[in-house]
């Protein structure tokens, strides 16, 4: 038998302006979501894929002070989410502190995804989160989703 090597990969983007706010973007990312067949069977993994697009599109809106560009792309292994804001820093783990009602953005989405990553860009930066369908191999390479 001879092995299928070839890439099957399916993508969508769309940008998000500050004034829109984070619903657009998890509705977005549910619609294109349903066309993925896996998603059927695990309803957890898709709500952590639109919790992290949630915390990912607010933390580029609230910290970067700029539209977020959303891309989601399936590889047949891994759904990466990618959200590039106009920001060049890289973004900074908050302190743990129970008192205030933000900062734990990048905390959940290490929490949900199999991995993430960022990646610096000379307009700015996209922090990328790997999504793996339950029963497929998880990432390998210390977590990154290069």
């Amino acid at each position: 038998m001879v092995r299928d090597t070839s890439l099957r990969a399916v993508g969508w983007a769309q940008s998000f302006p500050v004034s829109q706010g984070v619903r657009a973007g998890r509705r977005w990312t549910r619609e294109h979501l349903a066309s993925l067949a896996w998603t059927a069977d695990a309803p957890e993994v898709v709500d952590g894929i639109l919790l992290s697009v949630s915390e990912l599109i607010t933390n580029a809106h609230v910290h970067a002070h700029s539209d977020a560009q959303l891309v989601l792309t399936w590889d047949s292994h891994c759904l990466h989410v990618s959200v590039h804001d106009s920001d060049p820093a890289p973004p900074a783990k908050q302190a743990e502190d129970v008192t205030t009602t933000g900062g734990r953005g990048l905390a959940i989405v290490d929490a949900l995804a199999d991995a993430w990553t960022t990646h610096p860009q000379a307009s700015g930066k996209t922090v990328t989160a790997c999504f793996v369908p339950p029963g497929a191999p998880k990432p390998r390479h210390g977590g990154d989703v290069s």
